[in-house]
């Protein structure tokens, strides 16, 4: 394990992405975001996808420095085309769009299609409850065929997140936030890099049996090699058998099909689509009910006397804030492969010695 702190981490990996023809605004809110999803837990969607950016940025799948583009423009609705940018870029300027029309109407909707991959689904969510706004997000991945629908073995789903943030007063908000796999394809590449262990039969082979080796997804690999979804006999299954796998769907057709990203399929350019709905609690609250009705059934459910070899009872959130707090005051912990990977795409595009000794002193 190599532990880097919080600051060095984003200095470095913005240093990467300045070095890959992003512009040096771009770079910096690439590797902060990054670096807060590591921070949260979120390993899957942290600084382990640098190397993929950098691929898809060298292949042209992702377009750096990129505005998304609004389509249609209505005072409750919005279309808005990402370019195929980072999703770094182009997400929080959609969501900005949402927040300002939820403020006018009370209500809006944001389709973003064409999106380079958008990280962490939270972010968005959190960003919306700072301004005091409840989101909800279904998200798809066109091009990423990774999970299998239930009660099958080929891959016909991407990942397909799924997103709700409701803001509390003078507290963090709570932010739902999951894919709708049993794991995120991040955590497959986070095993497959040496770091967290699959959960039991988290993938499905293509004659049915069920796996926790990443080869399954990805077929062989090196340690600090590129992983590759397509080459591998099996997928990820999604989560809660038929429930999971239908969320999933939906997903699919909201996220892909209706923001004109398209619903996943093979051989196509990677996108994220997100359809996302923003309310504004205090025009729908009439009754003034809804702060202190989230704060009494927060405390209701955590008061749960909990089950044998379990601490607590919890809420959405409270594991990321826990780990924000260790891993703000002690540092990001990475897999020695993981941090491999990164550094020799750091070099790849040009990062001097000097930085990559400097990010770990």
């Amino acid at each position: 394990m190599v532990t880097i702190q919080v600051q060095k981490l984003i200095d470095f990996v913005t240093e990467v992405f300045a070095h890959a023809q992003s512009s040096p605004e771009e770079a910096r809110r690439i590797a902060t975001y990054l670096t807060t999803a590591n921070l949260t837990g979120h390993d899957s969607h942290g600084v382990i996808r640098v190397p993929v950016y950098i691929r898809w940025q060298k292949t042209g799948s992702v377009v750096p420095n990129q505005n998304a583009e609004v389509v249609l423009d209505t005072p409750s609705l919005a279309v808005v085309d990402g370019k195929f940018g980072y999703g770094q870029t182009v997400t929080p300027q959609a969501v900005r769009i949402g927040i300002e029309k939820c403020r006018k109407a009370g209500l809006a909707a944001v389709a973003l299609r064409n999106a380079g991959h958008i990280g962490r689904v939270g972010d968005w969510a959190e960003m919306a409850a700072a301004e005091g706004l409840i989101s909800i997000h279904f998200v798809n991945a066109a091009g990423s065929l990774l999970v299998a629908p239930f009660g099958g073995v080929e891959k016909r789903l991407s990942t397909a997140p799924y997103c709700v943030g409701i803001p509390r007063e003078g507290q963090d908000p709570i932010v739902l936030d999951f894919a709708t796999s049993v794991v995120a394809e991040g955590k497959v590449l986070v095993a497959s890099r040496g770091g967290k262990k699959l959960p039991k039969g988290a993938l499905v082979d293509s004659d049915g049996t069920l796996s926790e080796d990443p080869v399954v997804l990805y077929g062989p690999f090196t340690p600090d090699g590129p992983r590759d979804h397509t080459r591998g006999t099996g997928a990820i299954r999604a989560f809660g058998e038929h429930k999971g796998s239908g969320l999933a769907f939906m997903c699919e057709l909201l996220g892909g099909a209706l923001t004109g990203t398209g619903a996943t399929s093979g051989g196509r350019r990677f996108a994220n689509g997100m359809l996302a709905f923003y309310v504004d609690p205090k025009v729908v609250d009439t009754s003034n009910l809804f702060d202190g009705e989230v704060s009494r059934y927060v405390d209701f459910i955590r008061a749960t006397k909990p089950m044998a070899g379990v601490d607590q009872v919890l809420i959405p959130g409270d594991p990321e804030r826990k780990t924000r707090s260790e891993r703000t005051r002690n540092g990001i912990p990475l897999p020695d492969d993981t941090w491999a990977a990164i550094v020799n795409t750091a070099r790849e595009v040009g990062v001097s010695e000097v930085s990559i000794q400097s990010a770990t002193a």
